[in-house]
């Protein structure tokens, strides 16, 4: 996404980007299509990262309308595809608490028998996630996806929320992808939110975890999660940060 000074995902919104206080935007991939982070991952990221002989399970967290997640598998079908792909299966869950969304990439879905989605609000319940896991024979994920969301889980759910984002996702992942939205979006967001006449984020001006969000996600997922951060994929146009941890 473009760096937040000169249009940020709450102003791209088209119809009313106050409408979507939890990042669920109606056109969301109009305005950072797949590729903006495709490009900087790997196809082959799951060989990377040890799992491109086995079945893996990918979860996306807020896939939206579930664009990304299509593109990603097939992105990382590409080196998958060059041998034998039915020795590697791979699955992948996306979920995300807005039911229009999740309805509508169920709809477009190239992939059921390998790619799921579902409606889940991951604050307050993961027994869906627990479910599919057993599902498939597995205790994790072998990798997260989480991709512009902490934001807004910290302007809804407060600083506990993030923390408690972030910790659920390492205790069910042996590899995290994230992008952390730097601070000037949340001041973005909220100077938004304003302009429309709607109420401030319920926790934004009593928020105490500030400033350089991808390095406060580091050092909490390496200090309390037991996850180390293994390689860095640079900056999306958006100015964003690609970080892969790893279960240590």
């Amino acid at each position: 996404m473009a760096a937040c000074s000169k249009i940020s995902e709450v102003e791209a919104e088209i119809d009313d980007p106050g409408a979507a206080p939890f990042g669920n935007f109606i056109n969301y991939y109009t305005f950072n299509p797949p590729e903006n982070r495709l490009s900087l991952i790997p196809a082959s990221l799951l060989k990377d990262v040890g799992h491109g002989e086995h079945k893996a399970l990918i979860l996306d967290v807020g896939c939206n309308s579930g664009e990304l997640t299509v593109a990603f598998y097939e992105h990382i079908q590409k080196t998958l595809t060059e041998e034998d792909p039915s020795q590697r299966p791979v699955h992948m869950l996306g979920f995300d608490l807005d039911e229009t969304l999740i309805q509508r990439a169920n709809q477009t879905n190239p992939f059921p028998n390998n790619i799921s989605f579902i409606h889940l609000d991951i604050m307050s319940d993961t027994e869906a996630l627990q479910d599919y896991l057993k599902q498939h024979g597995c205790s994790r994920f072998h990798l997260c996806l989480c991709l512009a969301v902490t934001m807004w889980v910290h302007l809804n759910h407060g600083d506990s929320g993030l923390l408690q984002l972030l910790s659920d996702l390492s205790s069910c992942s042996e590899h995290l992808l994230l992008e952390a939205q730097p601070w000037k979006c949340y001041r973005s967001a909220a100077r938004r939110l304003r302009k429309l006449g709607r109420l401030d984020f319920d926790h934004f001006k009593t928020l105490g975890i500030k400033g350089d969000m991808a390095e406060h996600a580091k050092q909490y997922l390496e200090k309390h999660c037991g996850m180390e951060l293994v390689q860095s994929f640079g900056s999306t146009m958006w100015d964003r940060k690609l970080l892969l941890f790893k279960k240590r």
